[in-house]
């Protein structure tokens, strides 16, 4: 399927609000400290790998759920408004998911996520769908919703052929059947571990280690080092890379030529403000 130009990638994942704070230092325990600026953005992680997604040229269609309310609103029609096809449930009485963000000035950051409506995503989210075509379609997803939501969604696309690009992060504890269709499962060096411990093995895995760059099955491969000087803020560069690295495998691109472009997408993420684009809300 090498030189295809016209992929899909389906998105299942979050969507959130990013109220993001930057201070001097993080507060130690029991202190107060003063923010400097108060920014809201768009995030969530299957909103912002959907749009990462989108910015190769790929088709993007992003199922999941926001609140009925102002913040899910917007959330909408900035995703409509990058051509994003929208396959979201809007949840009555529950607000939209939101992450409240504390950055320092290295560009380190803390972060608490309220799931909220992530955790009401439509049982069978993908069946609306319809006809999903294994040479034109990749199934990307993540675990900031509900595990049971992941798995089912991974085995109705593994049934109809498709490739199922799954990060395992935040991580939890997923099926092994789920796990090993995972091509490529991708998940921090942190996590190997705990993975290791389950006996689960993905079809291929490809392990993150920041600045050290990636290994995809042991094959190690550097993207470019950005200067601390240059780093305004990491939010959002993990989400940047892997949203990357599915349009390209959904365009045909090889490992070494898909990472690369998910390497230097997140590189990009790391000079600006917010996960995404002109990310505000």
């Amino acid at each position: 399927m090498e030189g295809r130009t016209m992929g899909r990638v389906i998105v299942l994942g979050s969507l959130n609000v990013d109220l993001e704070v930057h201070v001097q230092a993080m507060p130690a325990v029991g202190e107060k400290v003063m923010g400097e600026s108060l920014m809201r953005f768009a995030g969530g992680k299957g909103g912002n790998q959907a749009v990462a997604a989108r910015a190769t040229g790929a088709d993007v269609i992003m199922v999941g759920s926001v609140g009925d309310d102002d913040a899910g609103r917007q959330y909408l029609n900035r995703l409509a408004a990058l051509d994003i096809g929208l396959e979201v449930t809007r949840q009555p009485g529950t607000p939209t998911g939101h992450a409240l963000i504390l950055t320092d000035t290295r560009g380190a950051n803390r972060i608490v996520v309220i799931q909220a409506a992530n955790l009401h995503i439509e049982h069978r989210p993908l069946r609306p769908l319809g006809k999903l075509d294994p040479e034109r379609d990749v199934f990307l997803t993540q675990t900031e919703i509900a595990p049971d939501d992941v798995a089912d969604a991974v085995r109705y696309v593994t049934e109809r052929g498709l490739r199922v690009v799954l990060q395992l992060s935040p991580y939890v504890t997923l099926p092994d059947d789920v796990i090993a269709v995972a091509d490529p499962l991708i998940i921090h060096e942190a996590d190997v571990s705990r993975l290791q411990a389950t006996g689960a093995t993905p079809k291929s895995l490809l392990v993150t280690r920041g600045k050290h760059g990636v290994t995809w099955d042991g094959v190690e491969q550097s993207g470019e080092l950005v200067p601390q000087q240059e780093v305004v803020d990491t939010i959002g560069a993990g989400d940047a890379f892997v949203g990357t690295l599915a349009g390209a495998l959904a365009q045909g691109k090889d490992r070494v030529a898909a990472v690369a472009d998910a390497q230097a997408a997140a590189a990009k993420n790391v000079r600006r403000y917010g996960a995404q684009p002109n990310p505000r809300l």
